[in-house]
């Protein structure tokens, strides 16, 4: 039995393996792809594909020898989500998209089984310290790749962005990954669980990396993310108060000083056309939306594919659900982020729930100019992370199986966790 002196979080801290964390790693590991910029030392990609699918078994394997007794927390955010993979299984097996659709099926099923198999150790900040810590080791190797090789870092093609050179990285996944680390270290320092000198050390140079991919994407919804978890701490956090007016009177002062670098920033050198269309992707948007369909590609949609639509990218997480799982599939996925947005808001104030906030909101943001909403990606890595942080900590040793509504004997019932 655990201590009963010791908080709910230190409780569930003391009953989580290390391997949590490892597993929790290889699936971020697994989300990063296997597509990007020249690579310092060529990396074929059947060579990239093997090793994220293969870091995705591991974590399924593990997480399932951490958990031989399958013992889970009820959740409805996977519950919602495990309704998606069948809808995607459906839709998949008219072939249209190929035999790659079923494997995208399968991927989807393992991401979503190793997540099923973890909640039994959600509640805790400690997957909030393995996120930072993994996605900081990634940008480490963007900026070893960086030092190692200007120009494959700053390529032409994209436009001079920061790109990952070790790992084939997108300056878009770049941005993201900076976005996520600056926020949840902020948040952490706000609640009084990191000091100001090592938060500061991860801060700022993944802040410089951020400036460097010129990913507006990934700055909005760090802003966006930011504004709203300090807002959501306003009533309870003094701290949070200073920083958030600080924020605000710091930004006016640089928009007055600066506006012109940052709309340069912003424009990246881009047409006034290319700006406004959203660098060409309204253009594939539009014949996305013009294209025939059946009313039953309309209700469940084509099935998984690359996210791509006549080649090109569809970037935006709503049309690629509504064309690959169709109308379901968006009221599936809107009900989903429903959910985690109804349960931060009810939960009280707290570290936890400000980082759920954060990670959902920038979800959201980003979900206008990324795709990931529907299938296995970083952006549902974040949102579990956002889900498991929504989790009521039990204050002793749980018992997994009486926790569902109505509870057991001896045991009080309550409503399942996001």
């Amino acid at each position: 039995m655990l201590d009963p002196a010791v908080g709910p979080e230190a409780a569930i801290r003391q009953s989580t393996p290390k391997a949590v964390g490892v597993v929790w790693t290889l699936l971020i590991i697994n989300t990063l792809g296997s597509t990007g910029a020249k690579t310092v030392i060529p990396l074929p990609r059947s060579v990239s594909q093997l090793i994220t699918m293969g870091a995705l078994g591991a974590a399924f394997v593990i997480a399932l020898a951490l958990n031989s007794k399958l013992r889970i927390r009820p959740s409805a955010y996977l519950f919602l989500l495990s309704l998606l993979l069948v809808l995607s299984v459906v839709s998949s097996l008219n072939l249209e998209g190929g035999f790659g659709a079923l494997f995208r099926c399968f991927r989807f099923g393992l991401f979503l089984s190793t997540l099923w198999l973890l909640t039994r150790w959600w509640g805790s900040l400690d997957l909030v310290r393995t996120h930072i810590r993994a996605y900081g080791v990634v940008l480490v190797t963007v900026v070893i790749g960086l030092a190692l090789s200007p120009g494959n870092a700053l390529p032409f093609e994209y436009g001079g962005r920061l790109t990952g050179t070790l790992w084939p990285l997108t300056p878009p996944q770049v941005g993201q990954y900076a976005a996520i680390v600056i926020g949840l270290t902020t948040l952490l320092w706000l609640g009084g669980k990191l000091d100001r000198r090592n938060a500061l050390f991860v801060i700022v140079p993944a802040f410089g990396i951020l400036l460097l991919t010129h990913t507006r994407t990934a700055m909005l919804g760090l802003v966006a993310g930011t504004v709203v978890a300090l807002m959501s701490q306003w009533m309870s956090s003094a701290r949070a108060r200073k920083v958030f007016t600080g924020l605000v009177f710091g930004g006016l002062i640089v928009v007055v000083a600066l506006g012109g670098l940052l709309q340069a920033w912003f424009l990246r050198g881009q047409s006034e056309e290319n700006f406004s269309s959203l660098t060409g992707r309204a253009k594939v948007w539009d014949a996305l939306l013009d294209a025939p369909r059946t009313t039953l590609e309309y209700l469940f949609g084509v099935g998984l594919t690359d996210k791509s639509y006549d080649g090109l990218p569809i970037d935006n997480s709503w049309l690629a659900v509504y064309h690959e799982q169709g109308f379901v599939g968006m009221a599936i996925v809107a009900a989903f982020l429903l959910v985690l947005v109804v349960v931060a808001v009810l939960r009280p104030p707290s570290p936890a729930r400000a980082c759920a906030i954060f990670l959902i909101t920038y979800c959201l943001s980003a979900s206008y100019t990324e795709a990931g909403l529907g299938d296995a990606s970083p952006y549902l890595l974040h949102l579990a992370l956002a889900a498991s942080l929504l989790v009521r900590a039990p204050a002793e040793e749980p018992d997994f199986f009486k926790e569902t509504v109505g509870g057991a004997e001896g045991v009080p019932g309550r409503w399942p966790d996001a």
